[in-house]
């Protein structure tokens, strides 16, 4: 969870009292925030001949992102302890009745395909409310842009510019300007050489330095105000004495885009002149048709179910008490009147992790209070809940198999691309594995399409243990398959290896044949007196493969009869000694691996 640090003396002035550190934690336990620290209590740093300001270090549930500042927790604890009512967030139109307007250029669709903004007019910064201002944009940068690859904020003094705006993508040499607080202007190559051992700057220029085409916003006179994600121009920069802010944002993730322009704009329209007042940006985007006006401050409406919320929460409340308890936590809400059993609630701008009605009960429970909450065991539930059948199936064989001797393992589902192939004699043909596009290492490139190289990898760190090892994993591999939507499907396998002086053929086969007929699955054999009795319609028997992962002639395929359907589950036998040379194993080595899923 992200942490805030905000001055204490003007939180407890913004909330119109004092605290002891101990009050000022239960309050945060009340609302579901926690105290990470009370700096008053500890020795502070001198800064320019005075000792730091005492702070108070919040932690933030993830999730809430119009809490990432000052602003967001005092208007918050405020509502939550009815100091005050939930703002009115209201866009209107600027002074001479023309909004800006942001057009955007169909290229940009290359690198950075959205974009919007917003005028915060007459507004009045104070050294902390302007430390606030742009500490919010990095928390939202680094937590919901994820390192400005979703979306990158840009700022400026609407004074020193004017519209109306273009966003454009152009080649780096056509773009020259001078960076926020440089002097000199320079091309964006040079810029990008320029910043590269920047400390903060740098992490950010892989985002577009491969890219044909760079994005850019100018103004009408073609000033540069910023190159998303890198950094705006000096011209426009905002300062203490900044009136008219200009917010524009660019994103490869349009939700995202929303979400960080609403939160930005909500939380700082309080400085200005007219409180909780937004100037909207007309947003032209001909090519695909999305022109609009931004942002959308509208509160979002949604219903959820007193039943629902009193079975949850183990209470009897009536409409009208969830509705006073919800406008404790920022939302709008009444009885509905389409039935006795809803609640119409407006969910404010600022809320976009208010998905559910799951999550207004949780905010009930909040507002009501969590020690308040009936204590007693879980006897009923507002959830109806039972395995998955494929993980119940999976947890029968593990029980099956650790009942025989065999230990478990659980190694990582990333492993590298030799040791899923070449080190099992396999050949890739391109079209199996899931290969990562960007992997921080070689250990990790793709995604496992058998479970041996971890027990083999297992084995390999183990060696110091006596033998003979017999582990077992049961897990999911991944295969590619163009035709589903998400290009991928997982498949869940049962795999098992013996380590030991002798080969351990026969106690692998046994082990396959105990899990076959727990699955209720008859061998069959064209040998009199050997084949078992049905105990279902599935029927298995096995035949000899050539297959280069196993010693030639002592490996064996396992076929499956179901429904009347025949197939191939699976492969067992004695890795062939080049496969144990690459995993640096002395002893031989038996390994059984199989598809459970075909058992469903």
């Amino acid at each position: 969870m992200p942490t805030i640090a905000v001055d204490k003396e003007g939180l407890f002035k913004a909330l119109g009292q004092d605290y002891t550190t101990e009050e000022f934690d239960e309050l945060c336990f009340d609302f579901g925030i926690e105290l990470d620290e009370d700096t008053s209590t500890t020795q502070r740093p001198m800064v320019n001949g005075k000792q730091e300001p005492a702070q108070l270090k919040i932690e933030i549930p993830a999730n809430r992102y119009d809490m990432l500042c000052f602003e967001g927790i005092s208007l918050m604890l405020n509502i939550f302890r009815g100091r005050r009512t939930s703002p009115d967030y209201r866009l209107v139109a600027p002074p001479k009745g023309e909004l800006q307007v942001l057009t955007i250029d169909e290229e940009t669709a290359k690198i950075r395909p959205y974009a919007a903004g917003a005028v915060l007019r007459n507004i009045k910064f104070t050294k902390e409310s302007y430390d606030s201002f742009i500490g919010l944009q990095e928390k939202l940068h680094q937590n919901l842009a994820r390192q400005r690859s979703l979306v990158a904020i840009g700022t400026h003094d609407l004074d020193t510019i004017r519209g109306p705006f273009s966003y454009e993508a152009l080649p780096p040499e056509q773009i020259e300007f001078a960076p926020l607080n440089q002097t000199r202007s320079m091309t964006a190559l040079e810029l990008m050489k320029f910043y590269e051992n920047d400390r903060h700057l740098s992490r950010y220029l892989p985002i577009i330095r491969d890219s044909p085409v760079y994005p850019v916003i100018y103004d009408a006179k073609r000033t540069v105000c910023s190159m998303p994600p890198i950094i705006n121009g000096n011209h426009s920069k905002i300062t203490l004495n900044t009136r008219n802010v200009f917010v524009d944002m660019t994103a490869t993730d349009r939700t995202k885009l929303d979400i960080c322009l609403n939160i930005l704009v909500c939380m700082f329209s309080q400085y200005t002149e007219v409180p909780f007042t937004v100037e909207p940006v007309k947003i032209m985007s001909p090519h695909n048709h999305q022109s609009r006006e931004t942002p959308d401050l509208t509160p979002r409406e949604t219903q959820a179910e007193v039943s629902y919320i009193n079975q949850c929460c183990g209470l009897s409340l009536a409409p009208s008490d969830i509705c006073s308890l919800l406008k404790r936590m920022s939302y709008t809400a009444s009885p509905s009147r389409a039935s006795p059993d809803l609640i119409d609630v407006q969910v404010p701008p600022t809320r976009a992790d208010v998905l559910h009605q799951a999550d207004i009960m949780e905010d009930v429970a909040i507002a009501y209070g969590f020690n308040r909450l009936p204590r007693s065991f879980p006897s009923k539930s507002g959830t109806i809940a039972q395995p998955l059948m494929i993980n119940k199936l999976s947890d029968i064989v593990r029980h099956e198999a650790a009942m025989a001797g065999w230990s478990e393992v659980m190694p990582l589902i990333l492993c590298s691309h030799d040791e899923n192939f070449s080190h099992l004699n396999r050949k890739d043909d391109g079209n199996t594995a899931v290969r990562l596009a960007n992997p921080k290492t070689a250990e990790y490139q793709v995604v496992r399409t058998t479970l041996l190289p971890g027990l083999l990898k297992t084995i390999r760190e183990n060696k110091h243990h006596s033998v003979p090892m017999k582990i077992f994993e049961v897990s999911d591999v991944a295969f590619k398959d163009l035709s589903l939507e998400r290009k991928s499907r997982n498949e869940r396998h049962f795999a098992a290896a013996w380590y030991g002086k002798s080969s351990g053929f026969e106690i692998v086969h046994g082990l396959m044949d105990r899990v076959m007929l727990m699955l209720k699955s008859a061998f069959v054999t064209g040998e009199e007196g050997l084949s078992v009795k049905s105990l279902g319609d599935a029927a298995y028997w096995i035949d000899e493969v050539d297959d280069p992962t196993f010693f030639p002639g002592h490996a064996a395929a396992i076929h499956l009869r179901v429904a009347g359907k025949k197939q191939v589950i699976g492969v067992f036998g004695i890795l062939h000694p080049t496969v144990l040379e690459k995993f640096e194993l002395r002893y031989p080595v038996s390994t059984l691996e199989m598809n459970i899923e075909v058992f469903l």
